[in-house]
């Protein structure tokens, strides 16, 4: 096959034309130091190899670009990136952050679940469902859940005081408070007991 032009194209993309028709987008970097030009001949094996190099590029930028802004789970990083690489090069790309002390998915889970118990102050069921669904490794996710949930009737109080308090004095307020305090994954004998509390000293 002959490369008959190569054009720029958006987000640091070229546009290769096999034999006239246009075929396939590279990373530009990635081209510029291939050997490539326009009136050459490249094999399939060749093309092949230079998406693959393109792809590992733009997994690699993708991942550094995101863990600019914020740190990921493994598997958050990987979804991510996957959007605009393959699988296989955005897990790569993951392992070579990892390897480079970049990111690390016990550190990011233990950050991420002092905020959910603490300013959320979701209770353990919601925060099992959040750092699950960021790809956190079940085991570490109860490890750490056992190890840093407060005592939920504690927390359940201190939510209630500060946020909930004045609600309660009617049933339709007191059942809106039950369903939010449900929603932040409390369960219903805790949140009954502190209501109840509550209730009693306004009486």
């Amino acid at each position: 096959m002959e490369i008959t032009a190569i054009e720029p194209r958006r987000k640091r993309l070229s546009q290769l034309y096999l034999d006239g028709e246009a075929a396939v987008k590279v990373d530009t970097e990635t081209l510029l130091k291939s050997r490539w030009k326009p009136g050459m001949e490249i094999s399939n094996e060749e093309l092949h190899q230079l998406l693959q190099e393109s792809e590992a590029r733009r997994a690699k930028e993708k991942a550094l670009y995101l863990l600019e802004y914020r740190s990921h789970s493994k598997k958050e990083l990987a979804d991510k990136i996957s959007r605009t690489t393959s699988r296989e090069a955005a897990e790569v790309a993951v392992e070579k952050m990892e390897e480079l002390g970049l990111m690390n998915d016990e550190a990011y889970a233990r950050q991420l679940a002092e905020v959910l118990l603490g300013k959320k102050g979701y209770g353990v069921r919601r925060a099992r469902q959040e750092l699950l669904q960021k790809g956190i490794d079940r085991e570490l996710t109860e490890e750490l859940l056992e190890e840093m949930a407060p005592d939920p009737e504690e927390k359940l109080r201190e939510i209630v005081e500060r946020k909930y308090r004045k609600n309660l004095g009617d049933e339709k307020g007191y059942r809106r408070t039950v369903a939010a305090l449900q929603r932040l994954g409390y369960g219903w004998e805790d949140i009954k007991t502190v209501l109840a509390e509550f209730r009693e000293s306004e009486e």
